[in-house]
């Protein structure tokens, strides 16, 4: 395998250094480098400090060395690209990373393979440390997290041998829940913080390339972090950005002109939502004509720091009038921060009283803030239904999606991405992980197993137009790992493919971070129908959508009831108290949601006259469906169908309370430290450190401290 001379080698798998390798007196490098054989192989390089390296030759044409002069030169630099000048080099590294799709492919796999090739993982397939395509993809299965989980759970429990990753696991990164509806936990190494931080760093100058003075300004970004954990064996379990936002790279990242936030850290890393939220706007609002672009992660992020403005601005204006800060904001970093940041300043709360006192929010944005150039907020997959709402407060500002990445892994970016949001595509870098992707047909799904892997198609040989299933092997552990994510293609980067996010596999509800799907709603409606039965009344059909009208949006459920004895028919009290059974029995994803982010609203049940579905069913038949072939859909967006729903409601209901929600909330089978605080709901705990311990249902606040007589515990849900 070749690494071209314009590419970093260091681009496969470390922090980066820009190495010029030229080699003299062999007539095999004669030809130009792009022509040189795929067997070639690639420098080691192995980094200590980010600006100080030892590099390997071992691995670097051992019979040539002898007889070849090799002359190099290393030039080493921070984890930010040297791009402040030209912004050619980083752009010159994505011509070099999509021209070379696939040997850089087959290259990054090799690495992954040597690397872990002493993993239990892997030598329970017997892979026999082959690092080949052919033998890899033979005899390592497609997986998905509940085959990982007993491999994860062992880590999550303080095993540290290599179970799946030959290096240690530094932390797990959390992401959507699993059937059991609790977060999955990806492993993630030290190294991985390096391959995030590359795709952050091309991000920039992409954009460069479309968007003037982004220099000259400032980024008005509303970033949070989320509640973190330990596992039972110590290790960290958060979400990708939480950890990105505690990590050196970015608490003490060097000035840069180009991404200069009005936040400071002491907000973005307040973990009290509100305290967080409110300095980060009262930073804006102070900065306003600085600001070049408002953003957040998710659009919802977005909407909510707005719906934020409406209900706070008397008590940001009150501040900025008198240069003191709201007293609720009681956290002593950010007081002692903001004491250097608040002055008083009458004229701009006279000017933000006048702008938000009034009913019409529209394109408050840029009244706000007059000199933003675009939102930087994601708007594709579930996050499209945000899009009209963004375009009445902002005016229709350009909102590009810039990067495409999750806690499995960062993918790639989009190359354009000034296009609009049905347009986005997202170019996959081939140096980021090893790529493979099932095709997928809606209506011929794909049966898997570990025994027979099915037939992949490499990154580079997907065809223009067809839809796949992403599938990844990463540096830390996860191979064949299927991700859930439905794309497809739409083009061609030189030999790299790009691709349109079509959506989350077998996802039916989205309001954020959140993902609900079909099994997770139906499981939800048969919980909150036990505490119909006593009524005599069953849930006959139903249907739902994500209501993002609202802010927070929240998820509505429709419900057509059959009832034997309508003079004893469930209460409106009983109703609401079915919204919060079906919140409690969703997945902590979105519990948190609702509890710590406020991300979510309550949950409604809207009842609808008997008869509705079959309406349902004569409408669908009307537009062509088949009477044979047709379903109710368990999720609907079309307004016509929306309209018919909301035209035959006879009752709404609202949950009436927060779900519970705990930061750390597992069912499964641990050794659970005897120094642990728990609580136990409608449940007899029988304790005896002699024998096995059966708990009926626990809710588990873990301390973190670690003590030597542990016993073991088996924790059953039901």
């Amino acid at each position: 395998m070749f690494v071209p001379s314009t590419v970093p080698p260091t681009l496969l798998f470390g922090p980066l250094a820009y190495v010029a390798l030229s080699y003299l007196n062999h007539d095999a490098l004669k030809p130009p480098i792009n022509t040189l054989p795929s067997h070639f192989p690639a420098p080691s390089l192995t980094f200590t400090l980010p600006k100080t390296f030892s590099l390997s030759l071992s691995p670097l044409f051992p019979s040539l060395l002898q007889s070849s002069k090799l002359t190099m030169t290393v030039q080493s630099d921070s984890l930010s690209l040297p791009c402040d000048q030209k912004g050619q080099e980083p752009l010159q590294l994505i011509e070099d990373l999509t021209t070379n799709t696939d040997p850089y492919q087959e290259e990054v796999l090799r690495q992954i393979l040597t690397q872990n090739a002493h993993t239990e993982y892997l030598k329970r397939f017997g892979l026999n440390a082959a690092t080949d395509r052919h033998t890899f993809k033979s005899k390592v299965p497609v997986v998905t997290y509940e085959d990982l989980r007993p491999d994860i759970e062992r880590i999550a429990n303080g095993d540290r041998s290599p179970i799946l990753c030959a290096r240690p696991i530094s932390e797990f990164l959390t992401s959507s829940g699993t059937s059991a509806g609790e977060r999955k936990l990806m492993p993630t190494i030290d190294e991985d913080m390096d391959r995030r931080q590359f795709l952050y760093s091309m991000q920039m100058p992409v954009m460069k390339q479309f968007v003037s003075d982004l220099d000259k300004g400032k980024a008005l970004h509303f970033l949070f972090v989320k509640a973190e954990s330990k596992t039972p064996g110590g290790l960290l379990a958060r979400p990708v950005l939480t950890s990105y936002y505690n990590s050196q790279q970015f608490k003490k990242r060097p000035f840069d002109p180009y991404n200069v936030l009005t936040s400071p850290n002491e907000a973005i890393l307040c973990p009290d939502s509100f305290q967080s939220m409110y300095t980060q706007m009262l930073c804006g609002l102070i900065m306003r004509h600085e600001v070049l672009r408002v953003g957040a992660v998710f659009a919802s992020g977005l909407l909510r720091a707005i719906r934020f403005l409406q209900l706070n601005w008397d008590q940001l204006a009150h501040d900025i009038h008198t240069g003191t800060l709201n007293p609720k904001v009681t956290d002593p970093f950010i007081r002692e921060c903001m004491s250097k940041i608040l002055k008083p300043d009458p004229e701009l709360a006279t000017f933000i009283k006048n702008e938000c006192s009034g009913e019409n929010w529209e394109r408050i944005i840029v009244r706000i803030w007059p000199n933003t150039k675009y939102l930087e907020v994601i708007v594709t997959g579930a996050m499209a239904q945000y899009i009209p709402t963004l375009d009445y407060y902002s005016g229709g500002l350009p909102k590009p999606c810039t990067m495409y990445a999750s806690s499995e892994c960062f993918f790639g970016l989009n190359l354009k991405p000034m296009s609009e949001p049905s347009d986005v595509s997202y170019t996959i870098l081939p140096n980021m992980g090893y790529f493979e992707f099932l095709p997928h047909d809606d209506d011929s799904q794909v049966t898997l197993s570990r025994d027979s892997p099915p037939r992949l198609v490499d990154l580079a040989d997907v065809e223009l137009g067809k839809f796949y299933e992403l599938i990844i092997t990463t540096y830390s552990g996860l191979y064949r790992y299927r991700v859930g994510d439905i794309l497809q293609v739409t083009g061609f980067h030189n030999s790299d493919p790009q691709f349109r996010f079509v959506r989350r596999k077998n996802v039916l509800l989205s309001i954020d971070s959140d993902k609900t799907d079909e099994a997770e709603l139906q499981k939800a409606i048969e919980n909150a129908s036990e505490m119909l039965k006593e009524f005599k009344t069953s849930v006959v059909e139903y249907t739902s959508f994500a209501d993002t009208k609202s802010i927070p949006g929240h998820y509505v459920i429709y419900w057509e009831l059959f009832m034997k004895d309508t003079s004893h028919s469930p209460t409106s009290e009983v109703l609401n108290q079915c919204c919060l059974v079906m919140e409690e029995s969703l997945n902590s994803v979105y519990r948190q949601g609702r509890v710590a982010d406020n991300s979510i609203g309550p949950l409604e049940i809207r009842v609808v006259k008997n008869g509705t579905f079959e309406e349902l069913m004569d409408y669908a038949i009307s537009r062509g469906a088949s009477i044979n072939q047709y379903k109710v859909p368990r999720c609907v967006n079309f307004e016509p169908i929306m309209e018919l729903l909301d035209s035959m409601v006879v009752s709404y209901h609202f949950s009436p309370a927060a779900p519970h929600w705990t930061p750390e909330r597992r069912t499964m089978r641990m050794y659970f430290c005897a120094r642990a605080t728990y609580s136990v709901r409608d449940t007899r705990l029988v304790y005896n450190s002699q024998i096995r311990i059966c708990i009926v249902r626990v809710d588990v606040l873990l301390t973190g401290s670690c003590v030597t007589n542990l016993f073991p515990v088996t924790l059953l849900d039901h």
